[in-house]
């Protein structure tokens, strides 16, 4: 049972607090609601999509790993499945705060790596700054994404981004959240390796296409992959491992219990990932981190 989320459910009022514990406190609740469970969710608060979303921002908020600053911040994504996907911001002792996830970023991220085609809309329980702004021009919804905020109407990101540089600038057409596959291929030993070489196919490298993906495998043998994400402007990109450790958080794992990290990347790309990669698991505690090119 996760625990995490209790004292967040006790802000609910029957029988959307029923619903929502039954959902969340499972050891196999992955983190987002299907639009079926979305549903049944607004009929059960007597509110819409947006209402609902904004509600959920504590249970997302609950995600949050804050060991630096203890400021939890939660984020949902609307994909246009009609899915909710949450998301939450994570820090990382002993490392550089380059390392930090954002809540946008981890919503955006978890969605993306769920197999969504695209986002509506983001609500967030604090005002998006500018990394995070630039980090969602990324996606294929540009600058029409809604970002929704409590007492506020929903924006733009167009509005909260004026005069946006992304990847139309530098002549890139694909966008985050665009379906491809990089066709590297090489014999993986196990079903680790397997997953970091899937991210890797996937991940989203148009400027620097230094291509790259992280699989980790806990103590139970459940794995959790990420695809590197990168961004028109450079900084506001996401590391492979970040990917990943977003996709265990989300899903319920114990980023303390890495047993095991794969790193994939190209043998000759212009960026590494390895070193900020071994450095931040390092950190974590594993000791068993690998290093497989393509």
């Amino acid at each position: 049972m996760q625990t995490r989320f209790h004292e967040a459910l006790k802000t609910y009022s029957s029988p959307l607090q029923t619903l929502l514990t039954d959902a969340t406190c499972s050891d196999t609740f992955p983190g987002y609601f299907t639009a079926k469970q979305v549903s049944a969710l607004c009929e059960a608060g007597c509110c819409d999509e947006d209402t609902l979303a904004l509600a959920l921002l504590p249970l997302a908020a609950s995600c949050a790993v804050t060991p630096i600053s203890h400021f939890n911040v939660g984020a949902v994504a609307h994909g246009l499945s009609g899915n909710l996907y949450l998301g939450a911001n994570m820090e990382f002792c002993h490392v550089p705060l380059q390392q930090t996830v954002h809540a946008e970023q981890s919503a955006v991220t978890h969605a993306w790596l769920r197999g969504e085609k695209g986002l509506r809309k983001i609500t967030v329980n604090y005002t998006p700054c500018g990394h995070c702004r630039q980090f969602m021009n990324e996606m294929n919804s540009g600058t029409e994404l809604l970002i929704q905020l409590p007492e506020l109407a929903a924006t733009p990101l167009g509005v909260l981004l004026p005069h946006a540089f992304g990847p139309v600038d530098l002549g890139i057409k694909t966008r985050l959240f665009d379906q491809v596959h990089h066709g590297y291929r090489f014999l993986a030993t196990n079903a680790v390796v397997a997953k970091a070489l899937e991210a890797a196919n996937r991940s989203h490298a148009p400027y620097s296409l230094s291509h790259s993906g992280v699989a980790l495998q806990d103590s139970r043998g459940r794995i959790y992959s990420g695809a590197y994400i990168e961004n028109a402007a450079f900084n506001p990109g996401l590391p492979p491992l970040q990917a990943a450790l977003i996709f265990m958080n989300m899903a319920g794992g114990d980023l303390h219990d890495i047993h095991r990290a794969v790193l994939v990347e190209g043998n000759n790309a212009a960026i590494s990932q390895w070193d900020c990669t071994s450095a931040t698991l390092t950190a974590l505690g594993c000791g068993d981190i690998s290093l497989f090119s393509y």
